[in-house]
């Protein structure tokens, strides 16, 4: 079925509205003005989703192959899909087409039937609804994609929209029916104007982002404001994340509002949280991010030995624990009393009286003592960052009494 004839009329309607909201959520020291923005048809060969994006739309595998560019976006489609059919088949759910994925309103039985669907099965049944109805609907939401062009090579890198972007390529190598040129709409921003900012209130304001998403996304904001960007090419690595782990937010207090804020306002004890999942090994924060598991459950597990995390990640999954069990196989992992909120006021005047012992050591023993107990410089870092961030709750909780 071709595009409805009135398609590109409806993006010009929402070019408006939509360049208000940008200019409204970009950061402070980047407002943009409206007379900047354009939407252009791209053919979807010239764009390319961003790397260092929060949200992980493919499997980490297919990830970090099309970011190598060993694959071409049909080809890590095709992966996903052959995927999906291995997983599927070996639950007893065979596929042949991915509009197999979708539900048949015509089968009375299969609403009777509730089925719990793998990570992967979702996320391709998603991605296939999304191309259907941009097949049926068109297209009526512009990516927003920052202008990386140079010379003679035109290149344009998401900023907002990539799982439109996959659902577009679903839709043009994977459905019956298209009659379109290869092209999609995209709000054009020029590459001095990309903001790490709107991208986030977009991630926030759809579909939400899982814990892990949300870590990376605090890592981003929080390197954002002092001055440390993403590699420009190729996978953005776990460590490269875990930078954050140096900063806090009381190291640029002017921003540190427009971060909560970008973050879907939540409080700074949140935003301590999702960063502290950073700590996770490369492993459990795979597994954690593709079954999108709670932060509330993951903050206990951040305690745990590092080679004992992915299993107590996939015993979260396997047994469906609540936080409150994942907490209590934590304590046991880690040797700690189960009733650990009962020791909460003796640990806290534990922790006065450390403080107090050691005001007469210098910074150098201190900070010595701190590498030895952490064994990295870059640990040790991150763990006096939790203190300062433990110490600006405690005063901010003092100055309200």
């Amino acid at each position: 079925m071709a595009k409805k004839a009135d398609t590109p009329n409806r993006i010009n309607a929402l070019l408006q509205d939509v360049g208000q909201m940008m200019i409204l959520n970009a950061d402070p020291a980047e407002r943009l003005d409206d007379s900047q923005l354009r939407v252009e048809n791209l053919p979807i060969q010239l764009v390319r989703p961003d790397p260092a994006q929060p949200r992980r739309v493919l499997p980490e595998g297919i990830y970090q192959a099309f970011h190598q560019e060993h694959l071409t976006p049909y080809q890590a489609l095709k992966e996903l899909v052959q995927l999906v059919q291995i997983a599927a088949r070996q639950k007893g759910r065979p596929f042949t087409h991915v509009l197999d994925l979708l539900p048949n309103p015509n089968d009375e039985t299969e609403a009777e039937v509730t089925t719990t669907l793998l990570p992967e099965e979702t996320l391709l049944r998603d991605l296939v609804n999304l191309a259907v109805t941009i097949r049926d609907d068109g297209q009526v939401n512009p990516l927003t994609v920052v202008d990386k062009s140079e010379g003679v090579s035109h290149i344009y890198q998401i900023e907002t929209g990539e799982r439109r972007y996959w659902a577009t390529w679903l839709m043009m190598e994977f459905l019956p029916g298209y009659q379109g040129n290869g092209s999609i709409p995209c709000i054009i921003v020029p590459s001095n104007r990309a903001s790490v900012f709107r991208q986030a209130k977009e991630n926030t304001s759809r579909a939400g982002l899982n814990a892990i998403a949300m870590a990376r996304q605090a890592a981003l904001l929080l390197l954002a404001v002092h001055g440390i960007v993403p590699p420009l090419e190729g996978p953005i690595s776990n460590d490269f994340y875990r930078l954050a782990l140096e900063f806090t937010l009381r190291d640029k207090r002017d921003y540190a509002n427009d971060i909560l804020a970008a973050m879907g306002g939540i409080t700074r004890s949140y935003f301590s949280y999702y960063k502290s999942l950073l700590r996770l090994s490369d492993d459990a924060l795979e597994l954690a991010d593709r079954n999108s598991i709670d932060e509330k459950k993951l903050r206990y597990v951040v305690s745990l030995p590092v080679e004992a995390q992915v299993e107590m990640v996939r015993q979260i999954i396997d047994f469906g624990l609540t936080s409150a069990q994942v907490k209590e196989l934590c304590s046991d992992e880690a040797g700690l009393d189960k009733s650990v909120d009962d020791q909460s006021p003796k640990k806290a005047k534990q922790l006065i009286k450390l403080i107090r012992a050691t005001m007469d050591t210098t910074p150098a023993q201190f900070a010595q003592a701190l590498v030895d107990q952490e064994k990295t410089v870059h640990m040790a870092k991150a763990r006096l960052n939790e203190l300062r961030e433990l110490f600006d709750e405690v005063e901010e909780f003092l100055s309200r009494q």
